[in-house]
């Protein structure tokens, strides 16, 4: 049976290839207290659109998968 941790990194890996399309990266860190915990790599670290992907893309792909994270943070 599939852990959460297990689950949030298939999602990652799902997303991935967007961002490494854009020459940046995303890698998973921790999920602790319903919190999923990222760090953004690449040309996404300073991207003015890296709130938009947090939120819009890896949170809500996360979050609309696994109702019991409660937020992704970027570290």
């Amino acid at each position: 049976m599939d852990t959460q941790e297990e689950k949030i990194k298939e999602l990652i890996e799902q997303i991935q290839p967007f961002l490494i399309a854009d020459g940046g990266n995303v890698e998973f860190i921790k999920y602790e207290d319903n919190i999923v915990y990222i760090k953004i790599l690449g040309a996404c670290q300073n991207c003015g659109m890296l709130d938009i992907t947090l939120n819009d893309l890896i949170g809500a792909t996360i979050m609309e998968e696994i109702p019991e994270v409660k937020e992704v943070r970027s570290i």
